[in-house]
């Protein structure tokens, strides 16, 4: 058994995961300044009231931050305390000038600090995550624009169907992906709510003032604020993040799922970006390039799915509320978040560098024999007076032939008895042209395209 190293981390998250920029935020000295700023709109606030005096709450404003009050000395505090915000409360305290002192902290419980320092972390790092879904979808639409006449075949039930078009499928992407971003905007004011109301969320200690103070201290701060709060806001709005989080980690994976499979061997339709000077595929087969970005983030929603569990048993707290959400909250939201930007940054690499290998998609088209171009034959053939169950009677029987005898769609068609001197050859042919079946395709990525321009002011 090896001896503890102090300089070993335990979490992918501390040395494999995650962007600095939102691992920061949520960092211990971060979330030490996130509460002290909550310290200090509480102190203007009280004094903007009265309560206190303009210059007590301009000198807890001047020490509440990392330059007076540090970590360390929390930390130290807290071991006697046993007691985090009490520890940073004291901190605050032994570092004012004059009676400022007596005044920090006034008339608030620990969670009026805690819950709303949290929904200014998720403010922050939803401001990260708006910007990962822009990149997305500009990357989305960039590709689709390119890729928009691309043929490919369609598949359903992981079969051939009928024939598409590349740019056609991350327009798909387009859709969804400016739903996740609607959906941001509107859970946003939710989920960025704190409170200023007290140890059971009637303000008692607060006074008279309480209204007032609750209200200026979450305009001081941008944020929204819990109007009925027990000691704590709801968690309900927790929940309804945590669950769209695992949503959009959900539809991420489910882009990287597809890459994973058109880049296997027997497709080959699309690779992800690989560096064929110094990337290695496989410590032993060398001539490997495997999707590992695409795995990573299906591995990754994974993670974050399972902090869905959690979340809901967090909402369910005792009376005006216990302890037992504290420790659950202080895994789930840091790391939804770090994984969910890690993700975003991982499928924007994947997508803006993806190889489209659009002579193998029309290999693979070629491959089916036709076979794929068996309804637009079928709808010609309805429109040349048979009816719509009998054409695909015939179709059938010929797909079945031509599957069987391992021969084109096409030339078993023409030998069909029930089309001999009826159907033209040349309009047999020209049906099967798999380019005269995408339907509305091209206009869909147009139209997708066109909005992320608007969505995000910005030409593709």
């Amino acid at each position: 058994m090896t001896s503890y190293d102090p300089m070993s981390n335990l979490c992918p998250l501390d040395y494999r995961y995650g962007r600095e920029e939102m691992k920061s935020i949520f960092y211990e000295e971060s979330r030490l300044q996130y509460q002290m700023n909550v310290e200090a709109a509480l102190a203007r606030a009280h004094a903007r009231r009265g309560t206190i005096s303009r210059e007590a709450a301009e000198e807890i404003a001047r020490v509440a931050s990392l330059e007076h009050v540090s970590v360390a000395r929390v930390r130290e505090i807290e071991k006697e305390t046993r007691h985090d915000v009490m520890a940073m409360v004291r901190a605050i305290t032994e570092r004012c000038g004059g009676d400022a002192g007596k005044y920090v902290h006034l008339g608030a419980t620990s969670n009026d600090i805690v819950d709303t320092a949290t929904a200014l972390q998720i403010r922050d790092a939803l401001d990260i995550i708006m910007g990962d879904v822009d990149d997305l979808l500009y990357t989305f639409a960039v590709l689709a624009k390119r890729e928009r006449d691309t043929l490919e075949v369609g598949r359903t039930h992981a079969q051939f169907a009928i024939p598409i078009t590349f740019g056609f499928k991350i327009s798909g992407y387009i859709a969804e992906m400016l739903r996740h971003r609607e959906r941001l905007l509107q859970a946003a004011p939710r989920a960025c709510a704190g409170k200023m109301a007290g140890a059971v969320g009637t303000g008692a200690a607060l006074g008279e003032g309480f209204f007032e103070i609750q209200r200026t201290v979450m305009a001081d701060l941008g944020l929204t604020y819990e109007p009925a709060a027990t000691q704590v806001v709801g968690r309900d709005r927790y929940t309804e993040l945590v669950c769209l989080m695992a949503t959009i980690a959900t539809s991420l994976e489910r882009y990287g799922t597809e890459v994973r499979n058109l880049q296997r061997s027997e497709i080959s339709e699309v690779s992800e970006p690989f560096d064929a000077e110094k990337q290695v595929g496989s410590s032993t087969m060398a001539h490997k390039r495997n999707p590992i970005q695409s795995e990573n983030v299906t591995g990754l929603a994974r993670v974050v799915r399972g902090f869905v569990f959690p979340t809901f048993e967090s909402q369910v707290l005792w009376h005006e509320r216990d302890l037992s959400n504290s420790s659950t909250e202080r895994f789930t939201l840091p790391h939804v978040f770090a994984i969910l930007d890690e993700m975003f940054c991982k499928m924007n690499a994947v997508f803006s560098g993806l190889e489209v290998h659009s002579d193998r998609m029309l290999r693979n088209i070629e491959s089916s024999k036709g076979l794929i171009m068996a309804e637009p034959v079928m709808m010609k053939l309805t429109e040349l007076g048979f009816g719509r169950q009998d054409a695909h009677e015939i179709v059938r029987e010929a797909s079945m032939r031509a599957v069987a005898e391992d021969r084109q769609l096409r030339d078993v068609l023409l030998e069909a008895d029930g089309l001999k001197g009826v159907v033209p050859e040349e309009e047999i042919v020209s049906v099967m042209d798999p380019a005269n079946y995408i339907g509305g395709a091209a206009e869909i990525v147009d139209k997708m395209v066109s909005a992320v321009e608007s969505c995000l002011d910005r030409r593709v």
